[in-house]
């Protein structure tokens, strides 16, 4: 069976969790890792190719974009106009139906496939949200996040210019509502006032409370725990009072790398174009024959 090169993009928290994904699925092998520093190589990775560009490398099926969400489209175009598929976690909700937009006319006109936003939430997630849509039509459905590590926000907060380590911490408050405790470390010469006030001034802070906390050591907090409930009361046809509740307890960047690797071979099943995930068959993010997989599931 000849197996599907995947490229990652970027080697972080999420980039380690994928190359080990890539290893545990039997239909993927590894085309290099591209790196910012590509003669800065942790041990892990030192048997592969590891370069500054993903055009350095040679017969890639597909990049695993493991970048910060703001620089997801920058990578995403470059992968796509090469002609590799791509996948990310891109996270800002807020942003996804215009990236889909730009990527989606990319990767038309360079017969490749990109599936946006493809960690936990959104993607899986996005789908629960979907089932839950029509198994109740008519209701409300509240997202709950954490209590843990949100890798997103951290990342942001990590950009914030005099900030040296942050973590983000998300705890839920019920409905939807959620609190965002973050604690930073602070580069030398830096007012914490004036960097608390530009975190909070952030798009992935301004709409939460956020509470900011400096510490001497982030490293001494950091728990990688996360997980989500999500519940719908809603109407099915004209019954009231349907309950739906769905919970999960997971390692929040062992989870997104996997369902990243899931993705990724979904793009190998799509027409050229750019998809979010509630988009796809959900069939086609599983390894096995179709057959065998609904006698399986279904």
């Amino acid at each position: 069976m000849k197996k599907f090169r995947a490229a990652i993009i970027g080697y972080g928290n999420i980039g380690h969790y994928v190359l080990n994904a890539i290893l545990s699925s039997p239909d993927f092998e590894i085309a290099g890792v591209v790196r910012r520093d590509p003669n800065n190589i942790p041990n892990e990775i030192k048997q592969y190719l590891v370069v500054k560009s993903v055009t350095e490398l040679k017969d890639v099926d597909v990049a695993v974009l493991c970048t910060p969400t703001r620089s997801v489209e920058t990578y995403a175009k470059e992968c796509l106009k090469a002609g590799i598929n791509t996948v990310d976690s891109y996270d800002i909700h807020g942003g996804i139906v215009n990236l889909r937009k730009e990527l989606d006319t990319v990767a038309k006109t360079n017969n490749t496939v990109a599936i946006i936003s493809a960690g936990w939430d959104p993607g899986t997630d996005s789908m629960v949200r979907s089932m839950f849509e029509f198994m109740a039509p008519k209701g409300v459905t509240y997202t709950n996040f954490g209590p843990g590590m949100s890798m997103g926000h951290t990342v942001a907060v990590k950009a914030i210019k005099g900030v040296k380590a942050a973590l983000s911490m998300t705890i839920p408050l019920g409905t939807g509502i959620h609190r965002r405790m973050v604690y930073i470390e602070l580069e030398n010469g830096y007012n914490f006032n004036e960097v608390a006030a530009a975190i909070k001034a952030d798009d992935y802070f301004a709409h939460d409370e956020t509470h900011i906390t400096q510490v001497e050591s982030v490293d001494d907090l950091i728990d990688m725990g996360h997980g989500v409930n999500m519940v719908r009361k809603g109407v099915s046809g004209s019954t009231q009072n349907q309950l739906l509740d769905f919970n999960m307890k997971i390692n929040n960047p062992a989870l997104t790398a996997q369902v990243l690797v899931a993705s990724a071979r979904a793009t190998m099943k799509q027409k050229p174009g750019a998809y979010t995930m509630i988009e796809i068959p959900i069939i086609d993010y599983i390894y096995g024959k179709k057959e065998d997989l609904i006698k399986k599931l279904v």
